[in-house]
């Protein structure tokens, strides 16, 4: 009833416009009434713990983590020049794109470092297989998830949801952000040859 009286005198567009304005802004601020925003937040949760994990294990050695000299070494060994200044990129990447996707932060650009970053963990991996314990099934499961959240948006329960430029998730923002985490993945396994 409120969208009509507002589109009283109004005609033509602007009259729509402000009914439809008016009626996404309070289905903004409703709680979820359907399970998607909930299953958004626990997959972002899911997804954003996890890599925070591996990212902090690779940069201090927590959570069983080998740290940053193990891992500096690992990328030696599987032909990244700088091996430690990769090691730190991934652990950065891992860190900083899980705590961008538990708070629903820049949820595009958060899923899209974590794409990258699991694009090179597949390629180290490459022709071990498919399933674990050595293949890239784990790897493929948590690139496919970002790259979910990436088009689909956080949820109602983020923080983008809350600030007026990232509310509305868009399509275009999303398959944007999915190419360029695949392209600056690309970018870092041309450097590793």
């Amino acid at each position: 009833m409120e969208s009509r009286q507002a589109s009283i005198g109004r005609t033509g567009d602007e009259a729509i416009t402000r009914a439809s304005d008016a009626q996404a802004e309070k289905a903004r601020r409703r709680p979820a009434t359907t399970g998607l925003d909930l299953g958004l937040l626990l997959l972002r949760l899911t997804i954003g713990v996890t890599m925070v994990g591996h990212g902090t294990g690779k940069l201090f050695g927590w959570f069983g983590g080998s740290g940053l000299d193990n891992t500096a070494a690992f990328f030696t060994s599987a032909g990244y020049p700088a091996g430690r200044a990769f090691a730190v990129v991934a652990g950065l990447t891992e860190t900083l794109g899980g705590i961008g996707l538990v708070l629903g932060l820049l949820t595009p650009l958060a899923a899209a470092a974590i794409l990258g970053t699991l694009i090179n963990a597949m390629a180290t991996r490459w022709g071990d297989g498919f399933f674990a314990p050595d293949g890239i099934e784990y790897e493929i499961l948590i690139a496919m998830v970002s790259v979910s959240l990436a088009l689909t948006g956080p949820g109602r329960h983020s923080v983008d949801a809350r600030l007026p430029v990232l509310r509305d998730n868009r399509l275009d923002v999303g398959a944007a952000a999915v190419a360029l985490g695949g392209a600056t993945a690309a970018i870092v396994l041309l450097i590793r040859g």
